[in-house]
């Protein structure tokens, strides 16, 4: 893998751990950071020996508590837009990705951070992780992918009275409303999201892949139950399918042997 000049990337048995290493800063996320994020992103995606993708912040204070303001003064209308696409592209690049993605909470994760944890396909919250969308102290609203996904995650009514309030969640309350799946001691984040992937690691890589592309296409609509319907019949396409279906009727644990790659 690359070095990154606000990252840190470490590849080990199978798991790529993307961190956020701007602590001083909060591990904020201006332009460039993001920029990184999308490159690691993609390197993970196309490396054979990376299963999965654990994104997290350096320190115990935050994942990312927000975007550098400063990068907002003085923006027009057409370049604050650029601005927000070039990022919401990137977001939706990490939710699109075909391996698991986790982001491991550990502390504030507000504004682009909370969009950046919900753009995960799943996240494990330490004890003192807060979530929030506070963009409209700015006069802003969430550029990222924010008002579609906390709305996708807890529901209408409590989506739009935080987007509205700018009040944060605790840990136990982001875990009450389903935007976390987990909450851990900070001392326990990685191991707990280690130990979901190494779940997730034995089953079909094609599956997972598909499972994730008719997930992300759900909006209350047919689309859903038709994007479902076309990765089903793609499964019978695969060799995986094949050793599941003999490791069943033979009564024992499946191998899979599919190449990990961006295309899974």
């Amino acid at each position: 893998m690359s070095t990154y000049q606000n990252l840190k990337v470490l590849v080990e048995n199978g798991i790529c751990t993307v961190t956020i290493n701007r602590p001083d800063k909060m591990n904020a996320l201006n332009r460039q950071t993001i920029q990184e994020i999308g490159e690691a992103i993609k390197e993970a995606k196309e490396n054979n020996n990376v299963f999965s993708i654990i994104l997290t912040g350096e320190g115990p204070k935050a994942f990312a508590a927000g975007a550098d303001i400063k990068e907002f003064i003085g923006l027009t209308n057409e370049q604050g837009m650029a601005m927000a696409k070039a990022g919401l592209d990137i977001f939706q690049s990490i939710e699109d990705c075909p391996k698991p993605v986790i982001a491991a909470v550990n502390g504030f994760a507000l504004g682009g951070g909370c969009e950046l944890a919900m753009a995960c396909h799943l996240r494990v919250a330490s004890e003192n992780a807060k979530f929030g969308q506070p963009e409209v102290n700015l006069g802003l609203v969430p550029g990222y992918g924010g008002t579609q996904r906390l709305i996708r995650n807890i529901g209408r009514s409590k989506g739009l009275e935080l987007l509205m309030t700018a009040e944060m969640l605790n840990a136990q309350q982001a875990l009450e409303l389903g935007l976390v799946n987990y909450v851990v001691p900070q001392e326990a984040l990685l191991t707990k999201c280690a130990e979901i992937l190494n779940v997730i690691k034995t089953k079909s890589p094609f599956a997972i892949g598909a499972a994730i592309r008719a997930a992300n296409a759900y909006d209350g609509t047919q689309k859903g139950f038709e994007s479902e319907l076309t990765e089903f019949g793609k499964c019978f396409a695969s060799e995986e399918i094949k050793e599941g279906i003999s490791a069943f009727l033979e009564k024992r644990k499946p191998e899979f042997h599919t190449k990990l790659t961006a295309d899974n």
